[in-house]
């Protein structure tokens, strides 16, 4: 048991990695793994390696500085991304975007011509809505393209997700979270109480709990159909006068981690 600072007796005998994803490029779909290198300091693995603007961002690879996510195409605006399905592969940094089943677009990210390919697919898939050229942009080394300056790896509690479901009156896909780390076997909300505590999972890794997650509109959007069908941010606030669900964290200790493994309190 942990007790956290406003005595609120906290069960975790019981919780495990339900699943793991990530997200190659900001705004587009997610990638279950079977397992995941962690570094200490470092971002989830393959994660948020690409971002693709909405009209020039004045994001400078050689200075990278965070920006805000309105500057890419991403599903809180776009939500139409959420049709397309991708694949990355590591090996050879090609990206396959499908689309109704049907390769729609596949590009070497590595070469200009292959990030030009991917860009100009998606700026004729969004049409009119661009503000401006689209054009695919890789991270440095040491940067991500994630929404949080501190975002380094997001957990999503799986029974908090649950909990909304009564509250919207429809299932809830946990992938609107677009997490890296799904945890069950945690209270609902709970997650949101574990800020600065340290999370163990697997044999070595160990989380840093840095902050909460504030939700945008991009948890309305179905995440299959593309559909804006729900109203997340907003019941949140309603029920709970605030729009978190999930925290971030930073990785103080490296290891695999999988589906399976055991979180505990550290």
């Amino acid at each position: 048991m942990f007790v956290d600072a406003g005595a609120r007796v906290i069960s975790h005998a019981r919780m495990r990695v339900a699943s793991l994803h990530r997200y190659p490029v900001k705004g587009l779909s997610p990638e279950p793994l079977l397992s995941a290198m962690l570094t200490a300091g470092d971002y989830f693995p393959g994660d948020r390696l690409y971002a693709v603007e909405n009209g020039p961002s004045g994001f400078d690879p050689d200075n990278p500085v965070h920006q805000p996510k309105i500057k890419f195409l991403m599903l809180m605006r776009d939500e139409s991304l959420a049709r397309l399905k991708t694949s990355y592969d590591d090996a050879s940094r090609t990206l396959t975007i499908t689309r109704e089943g049907r390769v729609a677009a596949r590009g070497d990210l590595s070469t200009e011509g292959g990030r030009e390919s991917i860009a100009g697919f998606l700026g004729r898939f969004i049409g009119d809505r661009m503000r401006g050229p689209a054009r695919t942009l890789a991270a440095p080394a040491g940067y991500r393209f994630t929404d949080s300056r501190r975002g380094f790896v997001s957990l999503i509690n799986l029974a908090s997700v649950a909990a909304l479901e009564p509250l919207v009156n429809a299932p809830v896909d946990p992938l609107r979270f677009r997490g890296n780390i799904y945890i069950e076997g945690l209270e609902a909300w709970r997650e949101l109480d574990l800020v600065d505590a340290t999370l163990a999972i697997g044999k070595t890794a160990r989380l840093k709990i840095l902050k909460r997650i504030e939700r945008c509109a991009a948890t309305n959007v179905d995440p299959e159909t593309g559909a804006r069908d729900l109203s997340i941010p907003r019941v949140l606030m309603q029920a709970f006068n605030h729009t978190d669900c999930g925290v971030y964290a930073d990785v103080i200790a490296g290891g695999e981690v999988k589906p399976g493994d055991s979180v505990s309190l550290s």
